[in-house]
């Protein structure tokens, strides 16, 4: 079995229980519903406790559970770039369009270095807007300088 069959086999389960991410995520701790959907996607690995209980809910194998505690071999390889999603293609958009000014604004702020995407938190919000509603993405991640040697 791979990685990629187990991410086969946790949306067809999620889809025949008529689960959503954030129930899922309420039922497999206190960890942000982000993480545990992207560790249910392949991308991060879950912890022995969380990947039993993510087992029983999605009503996986033991052999799929014990992938959901492996660190995945290679995060992120299952996106091609550029990508053609759309909603993808945005974000791509957006580090083409804004990730100078990010970067000088950042090493402006803090110094040379970069933003941590292990030291991470990040959560996803509906804001209502009258001209309809939008999507709120916050993240946060530790500064790491670069080190002199």
């Amino acid at each position: 079995m791979t990685r990629a069959e187990v991410t086969t086999q946790v949306l067809e389960a999620k889809r025949r229980l008529g689960l959503t991410w954030k129930t899922i995520a309420a039922a497999l701790g206190s960890g942000s519903p982000v993480f545990y959907t992207a560790a249910l996607l392949g991308h991060h690995a879950l912890n022995e406790e969380e990947a039993h209980k993510a087992g029983a809910l999605l009503e996986l194998d033991k052999a799929a559970v014990k992938h959901l505690a492996e660190a995945p071999e290679e995060r992120g390889a299952t996106l091609k770039m550029p990508p053609s999603d759309p909603l993808i293609y945005r974000f791509y958009e957006l580090v083409q369009g804004y990730g100078p000014t990010w970067k000088a604004l950042i090493n402006e702020e803090f110094g040379d270095g970069i933003m941590s995407a292990i030291d991470f938190n990040m959560s996803i919000e509906r804001e209502p807007d009258p001209k309809g509603d939008r999507v709120k993405i916050t993240m946060s991640g530790k500064f790491l300088p670069y080190k002199r040697f």
